[in-house]
């Protein structure tokens, strides 16, 4: 029988059209059958849109994931999980049914033209780092070891995330 080594990963997982609430549920059922396992999930939070303003907020959740997948394995079963729900490219930051992030991967720093990990936006993004600090308080950025509730508080980018829906489904 094969060895095969489990990775930590943390997703964060969006949805601003249609039913949220099911997008995001529908995308932590997807990944689960794709063999990612879902180990923790944030309560999922009310948020703000960054970027393009003029749209509807978004519902946000962050999960821990295990899984025996490389980065850029867990990358392309993310896209699939996305396109599976209906999601198709349109502006950067606009509207979409679901938007799947690989937001850390073990302790690895990574970087490719198809991702790059950390997550090179999620230092800046309230919606990202408090369901993440949520289910992992003391998560540190691979790099420079500097603690992500740091860097939230120093971060004031005057966006809202409100808890909508308790941790669990």
């Amino acid at each position: 029988m094969e060895n095969v080594t489990a990775h930590e990963a943390f997703l964060c997982l969006g949805s601003n059209v249609g039913d949220r609430r099911a997008e995001l549920l529908g995308a932590e059922q997807a990944l689960t059958e794709k063999g990612v396992t879902i180990d923790t999930r944030s309560s999922i939070y009310e948020t703000e849109p960054v970027g393009l303003e003029d749209q509807s907020w978004f519902l946000n959740r962050v999960v821990r994931v295990q899984t025996d997948r490389d980065p850029l394995d867990l990358l392309t079963v993310c896209k699939d999980v996305e396109r599976a729900a209906g999601r198709v490219p349109t502006v950067r930051n606009g509207p979409r049914v679901l938007d799947i992030d690989i937001l850390l991967y073990d302790e690895l720093t990574f970087d490719s033209p198809r991702l790059t990990v950390p997550h090179p936006s999620m230092h800046a993004r309230r919606f990202v780092l408090i369901p993440l600090l949520e289910i992992a308080a003391d998560v540190t950025e691979p790099s420079t070891g500097t603690k992500y509730a740091d860097i939230l508080n120093r971060l004031d980018e005057g966006k809202q995330v409100l808890k909508s829906i308790p941790n669990g489904s």
